[in-house]
């Protein structure tokens, strides 16, 4: 494949801040966006992410006082996601969640799951100095969620489907709509962005970027 049809994702993509509200992406389409995250790389492997879709519009409303970054998407996108990260209840060496994918996802034997389990404490311990607050676990955690997040914009821009990243929201006000009307457990997971995806009204502005001569030094 020739290396500029590769990038033409990249220069279609852009944040787009206003959708056609009348335009929908498909089921298998959209599948596909999520598939993107589900296969995505993560730390050890252990997926510290769930992916909420807010289709309901009456929820979207609820989010809007509160996501001063989706004030034109909420209302617009096709689809709207938010993603959560796994604090550090979940993501400590000694957790049932680590145990749970050790055992039961990757299947490994007792022996290797005590060796490994040993490498990830020294690792959190020391490596990356996580354990000295649940703040610093869960930024760990929250920053693998990001992969996933390139990863489903890039898959939707191979599918000329536009995209927004969203960090614009007060994340207390958040936190509390979502354990009061999305169910989700907080001492688990908090959120880590938003992401809309839909069908753009307006023309792309050209991209702006630095050279690659500022932004990347070889060592030969």
């Amino acid at each position: 494949m020739n290396p500029s049809t590769l990038l033409e994702p990249f220069h279609f993509r852009h944040a787009c801040k206003v959708m056609d509200a009348n335009q929908k992406i498909p089921a298998d389409q959209f599948a596909t966006i999520l598939e993107a995250a589900r296969l995505s790389p993560s730390s050890f492997g252990y997926e510290p992410w769930r992916f909420l879709v807010v289709q309901n519009m009456a929820l979207r409303d609820k989010l809007k006082p509160h996501t001063w970054g989706a004030q034109n998407t909420l209302p617009t996108a096709s689809h709207f996601v938010i993603a959560l990260a796994r604090t550090a209840k979940g993501m400590r060496y000694d957790s049932a969640y680590i145990q749970h994918m050790m055992q039961d996802i990757h299947h490994l034997p007792a022996e290797m799951i005590a060796k490994r389990k040993g490498f990830y404490q020294a690792f959190q311990e020391s490596d990356f100095d996580l354990l000295s607050s649940e703040r610093a676990l869960f930024d760990w955690s929250s920053k693998q969620t990001y992969i996933a997040l390139a990863n489903m914009m890039t898959v939707a821009a191979q599918m000329q489907i536009d995209s927004c990243p969203i960090e614009g929201f007060k994340t207390q006000e958040v936190m509390d709509l979502l354990a009061s009307d999305f169910g989700v457990d907080t001492t688990e997971f908090q959120i880590a962005y938003m992401v809309a995806f839909g069908y753009r009204v307006n023309p792309q502005n050209p991209k702006t970027r630095q050279p690659i001569d500022d932004i990347c030094e070889w060592f030969e």
